[in-house]
């Protein structure tokens, strides 16, 4: 009876590694057969595929209209402000006149000035010729006269050309909208001195038409090669995540541009903004359709990709 009793941790033993095997082995195939129930079916189906390429890109005015100033000066005053509406013509700022006007009321008296030297010089050249043709002065007398008239003569036209430019100064103190369109951006203020010197400053920014914009984007030059001018193009912004925009490509720029030792070029793509739910610099992330085919036969994407289990 000893022994038998000694026996028995053994066989519970035994009993414990059965039940624990016949556990592993149980959820092994169930874990199995929940793999297998996760596969799904597809048809393959006949219809259209095609290829695309996609890039982020800017939202840009298809016309964007610098306006600038000839002269340099003090802004007066302000006619136009961001988001308005102008037409062609229209005044957008004004320049203080104070300097110009004083400087062509000085370039009209130097006019007069002039005109009296020339009378004056004229009137000596009339008197010399008489003398000369009386012999009671040498030919040389007269030649000297002359070119006196005709230096009055040019002084005469320098001044008036000063006036013309001095009245075309003035015409530059008021700034006009060369464009009708709408003013996208504003860089002055009232009292804020500009100066045309060396490069001309940009006081405001007009888009011309709004109801047609642009997308500027870059492509690699792997893909550059499947893009042509009148391509399909759909993209999407950030301000209305959900919605679809459509376009199409216009431009593609031959001149490269090369950062980091990637080569990328210039595509245009036009789009309709009828809506004017876009707006400039906005992102659009754009994809353009480079081929497609109609009527084959086609699969789920996810068919054609496997990922073995960990286990």
């Amino acid at each position: 009876m000893k022994p038998g009793r000694r026996q028995w941790p053994v066989l519970w033993l035994v009993l414990v590694a059965i039940c624990a095997g016949a556990a592993y082995f149980a959820g092994r195939r169930q874990q199995d057969g929940g793999e297998t129930r996760r596969y799904r079916t597809e048809p393959v189906t006949r219809g259209e595929v095609f290829q695309t390429v996609s890039a982020n890109g800017t939202l840009n005015p298809v016309v964007l209209v610098n306006v600038g100033t000839q002269i340099s000066g003090r802004i007066q005053r302000l006619h136009a402000d961001f988001n308005d509406q102008v037409r062609e013509g229209q005044v957008l700022a004004e320049l203080d006149p104070r300097l110009i006007q004083a400087q062509l009321r000085q370039s009209r008296a130097n006019v007069a000035s002039a005109q009296a030297d020339l009378r004056l010089a004229e009137s000596n050249a009339e008197r010399t010729r008489a003398m000369v043709q009386r012999k009671f002065l040498a030919e040389a007398e007269l030649d000297t006269a002359i070119k006196t008239a005709d230096v009055a003569r040019a002084a005469l036209e320098r001044a008036r050309a000063q006036v013309a430019f001095e009245e075309t100064n003035l015409l530059y103190t008021v700034i006009r909208s060369p464009v009708s369109g709408i003013v996208i951006s504003r860089n002055v203020d009232v009292g804020q001195t500009v100066a045309a010197t060396f490069q001309t400053p940009v006081l405001f920014q007009i888009a011309q038409d709004l109801t047609r914009m642009q997308i500027d984007t870059s492509l690699a030059e792997a893909d550059v090669g499947g893009v042509r001018v009148g391509q399909a193009a759909t993209f999407t912004v950030d301000a209305y995540p959900e919605r679809v925009f459509k376009g199409v490509v216009r431009q593609i720029r031959m001149n490269p541009s090369v950062q980091q030792n990637v080569v990328t070029y210039d595509v245009v793509v036009t789009v309709d903004n009828t809506e004017r739910l876009l707006l400039p610099g906005m992102t659009a992330v754009v994809t353009i359709r480079i081929a497609e085919r109609q009527q084959v036969l086609r699969l789920p994407l996810a068919a054609l990709r496997f990922r073995p289990s960990a286990g």
